[in-house]
């Protein structure tokens, strides 16, 4: 189990992504803050505040265009909690090793087994605080996640799908279909396009909207940013050796293991009869490698429940002494390189391990850290340095705030501001990277305020992202404005001849599709291509979409369709191929989506079985922006 985390990293951030986004982001969802007066639902003994939702809906971008995003969101947030409350109920809430080893999936800087015990605690709270929790709220949201696999898994493997559909819907999909094109593009017409004044002004008229000078303002701007700051803070030799005389245990690297393991699995639930089962088998395997040690890698390969592991032959590289779970580090740190231990049994079930090599325990010299302590010192310093000018910077743009000159006057000593000037619109400008403090849309949303459009006030200190706020004025304003029909008339005439080509290559493909059902005719059709679902052979995927789906009961069969880009096109049809085999995935698939149906029924019941109660549905229909209030007793980010 906990290689196959550590082994499929892009599928479990993948699913991460799916079930818990929102939290990472700033979801506290799990966690019950007891504020009774303010909560939106209540699941069995727990309540959703109106904080966790608002949070919650906030975090997920998705949602910021979905009418019905609070009761979608609150939906999500209910199934979550019936969820850890029957997993608690059943007993198969997640270990904590099991939490620990998700952690580090989706968190890697916290696996570095170099990492001092304080330097991993403390990378773990920035990690939390980054997506705005404390730890308890990660790792609680991570267990939501586990036990939502578990859940998965359990329902899947149960799922029954009929062979009889499974066999129509895999000869669906493989099937070929022989086709040959007759194109007739837009290109090939547009010297029989005859162009009036009368038909440029008519799409002048009608399309006005693409022919107009966008609305946009010049504007000055001053950032005070972080990473600029760290540019003026300098650290002496003298000082980056003092930290790391202060600081030595930070680069130490702990004693490093590695070890190859033979796992026979255990589940959770698992009959008496199971586990007596299990470790008689375990037993057999372990006398097996003892009697042929040069046979482990082999017989792992063959017999391991580990499959991450399993495929390199029980391998599990190296690793730090609390990497993995308690019972088999312990057992590990006991060992000498080449032995075999006795059987360890986790919470995965027994453990058959060979120790194949150490790394002992060393200190980096300063030489090779010395860059690291000092891009570190210097962003220390720039962090005070931004924190002491922040407010200063504040005050200075909304006080004077018809100029940006007395900003640079006032941290002229401190620090190297300058008025820099740009051009915008209200939307952020594609071509001009995200990170340019004046492209960021919070900022442009500021320029457009009405009193800073009209009466060329400062905006107020915008924090674009951490470390960095920027302030602007405008400088000049120009309207959209309609270009005038002399400025556009090649642009129109263009326009005006793709259409009206565009329109005789559709009216001479209708013509050719007439003549063709009347009586076939193969003249002028392209080479034959063997399409099917899973090979378009190039052709635009509308254009394959619909050739897979036309009617084929009488061959050969015609259809005109638009291309793309290119004009129309009457495709011939000339045979079906049924397919030879069946795909294997097929199965697969189909018994998810299956499964993805039970599990939704599945969760309904739970959310019955927790008695769900909305207590404030006025909530729900709340529109606007959405910016919720930290609730009380939140407290520091700590553990």
């Amino acid at each position: 189990m906990f290689e196959f985390i550590r082994t499929h990293q892009r599928l479990m951030q993948f699913l991460l992504f799916l079930f818990v986004s929102p939290f990472l982001l700033g979801g506290l969802h799990l966690l019950s803050f007891g504020d009774a007066d303010n909560a939106v639902a209540k699941v069995g003994n727990k309540t959703i505040s109106q904080y966790e939702l608002d949070t919650a809906v906030q975090a997920d971008a998705r949602m910021a265009a979905v009418p019905d995003a609070r009761k979608r969101v609150l939906d999500r947030l209910i199934a979550d909690q019936a969820l850890i409350q029957e997993a608690q109920h059943d007993r198969v809430y997640p270990t904590d090793a099991e939490v620990g080893m998700a952690v580090t999936t989706f968190a890697p800087q916290l696996a570095d087994p170099k990492l001092s015990k304080e330097e991993r605690n403390t990378r773990y709270q920035e990690f939390a605080a980054q997506q705005r929790t404390t730890i308890a709220g990660l790792e609680s949201k991570i267990r939501t996640f586990l036990v939502s696999q578990r859940l998965a898994g359990e329902i899947e493997a149960t799922a029954f799908v009929p062979n009889s559909i499974v066999a129509r819907l895999s000869d669906f999909l493989e099937q070929q279909r022989e086709v040959q094109q007759l194109p007739f593009k837009t290109s090939d017409f547009t010297a029989q396009v005859k162009v009036t004044d009368d038909m440029l002004k008519a799409y002048y008229t009608k399309n006005a909207a693409l022919y107009q000078n966008p609305e946009q303002t010049k504007i000055e701007y001053v950032v005070l940013s972080q990473d600029n700051l760290a540019q003026q803070v300098t650290v002496s030799d003298e000082d980056a050796q003092k930290y790391y005389d202060a600081n030595k245990a930070q680069y130490a690297t702990e004693e490093q293991r590695r070890a190859s393991h033979i796992l026979v699995a255990v589940k959770p639930k698992a009959s008496d009869a199971d586990k007596a089962a299990a470790k008689a088998k375990a037993e057999k395997l372990l006398a097996d490698v003892r009697k042929n040690p040069a046979e482990f890698a082999k017989i792992a390969k063959e017999n391991s429940d580990d499959p991450g592991s399993a495929e390199r032959g029980g391998d599990l590289d190296y690793f730090g002494a609390k990497a993995m779970v308690k019972p088999f580090s312990d057992a590990v740190q006991k060992m000498k390189v080449g032995d075999i231990s006795d059987l360890v049994q986790s919470d995965f079930g027994y453990h058959i391990i060979l120790l194949t090599g150490i790394k002992p325990a060393e200190i980096k010299p300063f030489e090779s850290v010395k860059g690291d302590i000092v891009a570190a010192k210097k962003k220390e310093g720039a962090k005070k340095l931004f924190s002491d000018l922040r407010d200063t910077f504040d005050h200075t743009v909304y006080e004077q705030s018809d100029s940006l000159k007395p900003v640079v006057a006032k941290l002229a000593d401190k620090t190297k501001l300058t008025v820099e000037a740009a051009t915008v619109t209200r939307k952020p400008d594609p071509g001009v990277a995200q990170t340019v403090a004046y492209n960021n849309p919070k900022f442009l949303a500021a320029i457009f305020v009405d009193d800073v459009l009209k009466n060329k006030h400062n905006t107020d200190a915008i924090e674009v992202r951490d470390g960095v706020v920027i302030s602007g004025r405008v400088t000049q304003y120009q309207a959209a404005s309609q270009k005038p029909f002399e400025e556009v008339q090649a642009q129109v005439r263009d326009a005006v001849v793709q259409v009206e080509a565009h329109n005789l290559a559709q009216k001479a493909a209708a013509a050719k599709l007439a003549a063709l059902q009347g009586k076939d005719d193969a003249t002028g059709f392209e080479a034959v291509k063997t399409i099917s679902r899973k090979d378009p052979q190039g052709l635009d995927v509308t254009v394959w979409q619909s050739l897979t789906k036309a009617d084929a009961s009488k061959l050969p069969a015609f259809v005109q369709l638009e291309v793309p880009g290119q004009g129309y096109s009457v495709f011939r049809i000339n045979k079906i191929i049924p397919p030879v085999t069946s795909d294997p995935n097929v199965k697969t698939q189909v018994q998810r989506a299956v499964a993805g149906q039970e599990a939704t029924i599945y969760i309904e019941a739970l959310k019955d079985k927790a008695k769900v109660k909305i207590l404030r549905p006025s909530v729900l229909t709340a529109t606007g922006p959405v910016t919720p209030v930290a609730p009380p007793g939140l407290g520091d980010l700590d553990n």
